[in-house]
């Protein structure tokens, strides 16, 4: 029964100590996400992708805007890896996107997380904690003139 009290004592001092989750905003560059995971080679050349107001093309005509939002796991790997794996998840969702409605290029694509858009055109919004990490993005899909 000692035992048992003072296991309970234990576990209540433990419980009474707050819990503090890391959620750390990060902006990381678009160009180290584009290299890492090979995912300039994955999302291949039929989709352009723009970043906050890059120019672009001549836009013939948009076809629809979207958002994307995916989270990956973050335990017991960098920040940078965490970040660049789920920049690449959105990306091939956008692409996916893309394709199926005939669009070229995605353009004015921006940082959307928690719905509070962020541009840049050379860095994006991700947030990691201690065992998620996540980024969102809302873009317009488009045909755009061949350069």
């Amino acid at each position: 029964m000692k035992k048992v009290m003072s296991m309970m004592v234990i576990l209540g001092s433990i419980a009474a100590f707050p819990v503090h989750a890391s959620d750390a905003k990060l902006m990381m560059p678009i160009a180290a996400a584009m290299a890492d995971n090979n995912a300039e080679s994955r999302l291949g050349d039929s989709v352009k992708f723009y970043f906050g107001n890059q120019p672009t093309p001549k836009v013939l005509k948009k076809l629809s805007s979207d958002t994307t939002s995916h989270k990956t796991n973050a335990f017991g790997k960098s920040k940078e890896k965490v970040c660049n794996w789920v920049f690449l998840t959105d990306m091939l969702a956008l692409q996916k996107r893309a394709q199926e409605l005939g669009a070229n290029a995605v353009i004015n694509i921006v940082s959307n997380y928690d719905n509070i858009e962020n541009s840049s055109t050379t860095e994006f919004e991700c947030h990691v904690g201690g065992i998620m990490g996540g980024a969102a993005f809302k873009a317009d899909f488009v045909k755009i003139a061949d350069k």
